[in-house]
């Protein structure tokens, strides 16, 4: 097709458009209601008058403004869009100086809420850019029904900013990297609410107008938008004196999306009530759920070929009356024109998106990272890995968590793979998206999960490992019946773990550190062998080096306390968490701290007990009628494992070998004496339980 072709079938679809918009225009408010304020249409269920909206939907035109400016009556943010089809509109959030106030352990802390009604707002598909220098920066959202209250396991986010040469301040390029005061981090879709935490890492340099925008992503994803924002940041008088509030840019909207619901009722049971809000024919309910899927309401929107209000009797409709212009031959050429120049449009913008997540996903660094030709066969085409999932069907659907779901797939040559899908756009996923590729492209252990390779063609990146089919040694744990793994399948996991940790710390090109050992992160397949698995947060340390200083990341409950306290990175912070894994072995009890309890958790309790020589009391059950003096054993190298001092701590190597001997003496098959007192004086060692539990009671939480 020539590109005059493709122009004029262009503009028969703009003609088209056009002419259903004014159809479509006619029917999105009430009768009798105002339907503009200035260049803003306001569809129902929004309105400026009594009789006009739905409760919780009122707006103001503000006509002093020219043009007129468009406000959410009951909190005065300003309205920039508002889209009946999508259920959605668009707000001024402007941009929030950080303030709090300082806690005992150095950090900052502020709550911060987007203004409106919980019920009825929430937010969707927004990204957070944060800007300062020299601080550590940390955001939870919680559900509405949890706030305030934030737990450890709360949905979380972090990144570091620093201000380097050759940017001694905020850089004002539009370039949004760690190292030149600007980061981005994720947000979950149905949260409103967030706790922000942070700390200032470097002394000497100055915490400037440390700053942070909640702001939808494609507004983002424009280089000049972010230069706004880092121009606000580092001047010191365009946010004014006033920290921990919102102030508008004078001139430059901050555009958030933010969607709305009805009541909290299903589409079936709401369609019965007098609240249903699907008014329009040619309209249907959508469901609304929460990421613990439970249900949040119900919107709506126009069937498949109709355009309109949903939310308005006779709001939706179809393309049909659009077309009703000029004679039957003329018509047919336009829609014939317009499928043409769509599917020629739909291509190139298909390739376009695939070239520019490629680049956003870091492609060119995985293969800087990783060997050309490793790097060319591990690329996944999206085209194969939506054939292998059967297009992410329901179905397939092996599980989630907060930020990911996981499919299972077959791909052409019969291989049958687990595809991991993130499900938000946070920067620092991806960064670890691509760390984790690039570290288990070098590593080959029979216990390490294996990586075919990876999908950049998508807004968020896919991974594809081997289909690990037992689930995680956490499932088999605390699956709530009487009875879990046999004690001598335990005692294999453990010795399976270590070994693989060893070789990650030891035996490969660069020391790798783990950084999140859990019982989550410890697959099983059918032969209930362990595999490690989830490498985003890995670390390596070159050799010669005995550590790095980074930002901290983990998860609470398994993270080394020395490690948290002073960002130091060593392969005995995996020997701690391994540590802690071997007590949630032994007790079978999850390692999380009391809140309600100052100072208590299952670790402060396990060295307690092991100090009074009265271990036996935390056992389950089971390893007592199954192994109680190996269990005692494998307890005193949980002990080793747990001290204060990373320096005090066993190497995983160590620890290999003493699990190792235990296992031996436990099948009653000889050992050599060399063997089985190898490093003893390393866990000989006792520490007085008060030194302990008060290693415990600083524990973060």
């Amino acid at each position: 097709m020539s590109v005059a072709s493709t122009a004029a079938a262009r503009l028969h679809i703009l003609q088209l458009l056009a002419t259903m918009l004014v159809l479509v225009s006619a029917n999105i408010a009430l009768p009798n209601c105002t339907s503009r304020c200035g260049n803003i249409s306001i569809p129902y269920p929004f309105g400026l008058s009594a009789g006009c909206h739905r409760e919780g939907f009122e707006l103001t035109c503000n006509e002093t403004y020219h043009p007129p400016k468009l406000f959410m009556n009951s909190s005065g943010v300003e309205v920039l869009e508002i889209s009946s089809q999508d259920s959605t509109l668009y707000i001024d959030s402007g941009i929030l100086t950080l303030a709090g106030d300082e806690g005992p352990d150095g950090f900052i802390r502020m709550n911060w809420s987007v203004p409106l009604n919980d019920s009825l707002y929430r937010t969707a598909g927004n990204t957070m850019i944060v800007l300062g220098c020299g601080i550590t920066f940390r955001v939870q959202w919680p559900s509405a029904q949890s706030w305030p209250y934030l737990g450890e396991e709360s949905p979380s986010s972090s990144c570091p900013l620093k201000c380097m040469p050759p940017h001694p301040v905020i850089a004002t390029d539009g370039i949004c990297l760690h190292d030149n005061g600007c980061c981005t981090t994720g947000t979950r879709y149905d949260s409103n609410r967030f706790l922000i935490t942070y700390s200032v890492y470097e002394e000497n340099l100055p915490l400037l107008n440390s700053s942070v925008a909640l702001v939808e992503w494609e507004w983002l994803s424009k280089k000049k938008n972010v230069m706004i924002l880092q121009k606000a940041a580092s001047s010191d008088t365009s946010l004014g004196a006033s920290k921990g509030v919102l102030h508008p840019i004078p001139g430059v909207p901050i555009r958030t999306a933010i969607s709305w619901v009805f009541s909290n009722l299903s589409c079936a049971e709401a369609s019965n009530s007098s609240d249903f809000g699907c008014l329009s024919d040619n309209s249907k309910c959508l469901l609304y759920l929460t990421p613990n899927d439970a249900i949040g309401g119900h919107t709506c929107q126009c069937w498949h070929g109709y355009q309109g209000n949903p939310y308005v009797q006779h709001g939706c409709q179809g393309f049909a009356p659009a077309l009703g212009i000029g004679s039957g031959l003329g018509t047919l050429l336009i829609i014939l024109s317009a499928l043409i120049a769509r599917r020629k449009l739909l291509v190139w913008k298909a390739r376009k998106s695939r070239e520019f997540f490629f680049k956003k996903n870091r492609g060119l660094l995985l293969q800087r990272l990783v060997d050309k030709d490793i790097a060319e066969r591990m690329l996944f085409s999206l085209q194969e890995l939506e054939k292998a999932t059967n297009k992410f069907d329901e179905a397939r659907k092996l599980g989630g968590g907060g930020h990911g779901t996981v499919y299972k797939g077959i791909l052409s040559d019969k291989h049958v793979v687990a595809i991991k899908k993130s499900k938000v756009v946070i920067q620092r996923e991806t960064d670890d998206f691509i760390n984790e590729v690039a570290i288990l492209s070098q590593v080959n252990h029979r216990n390490v999960v294996k990586l075919f390779g990876c999908c950049l063609e998508t807004e968020v990146p896919l991974l594809v490992y081997e289909f690990i089919s037992n689930g995680t040694l956490s499932d088999h744990l605390h699956a709530g019946t009487p009875l879990s793994m046999p004690w001598k399948d335990r005692l294999r996991i453990a010795i399976e773990t270590s070994r693989c940790l060893a070789y990650l710390h030891s035996a490969a090109s660069v020391s790798i550190v783990h950084r999140d050992v859990k019982s989550a992160n410890i697959l099983l397949d059918d032969r209930v062998t362990a595999k490690v698995s989830d490498f985003g947060a890995s670390r390596g340390i070159p050799i010669g080096q005995t550590g790095v200083t980074t930002a901290v990341q983990g998860t609470f409950g398994y993270l080394d306390p020395e490690y948290y306290h002073t960002r130091r990175l060593t392969e005995k912070s995996d020997v701690y968490s391994f540590g802690v894994m071997l007590v949630e072995l032994l007790t079978r009890k999850k390692p999380c701290v009391d809140l309600s309890t100052p100072g208590a958790s299952l670790i402060a309790e396990f060295i307690l007990r092991v100090n009074q020589d009265k271990i036996c009391e935390m056992l389950d059950q089971q390893v007592i009628e199954e192994g109680t003096e190996e269990a005692k054993q494998v307890a005193a190298v949980a002990l080793m494992c747990l001290s204060l001092k990373g320096e005090d701590r066993p190497t995983m190597r160590q620890v290999e070998t003493k699990l190792e001997v235990i296992q031996t003496v436990e099948r009653n098959t000889p050992v050599e004496q060399t063997n089985a007192n190898a490093d003893d004086d390393n866990f000989s060692r006792r520490y007085s339980m008060e030194e302990e539990c008060m290693s415990s009671m600083s524990f973060p939480r």
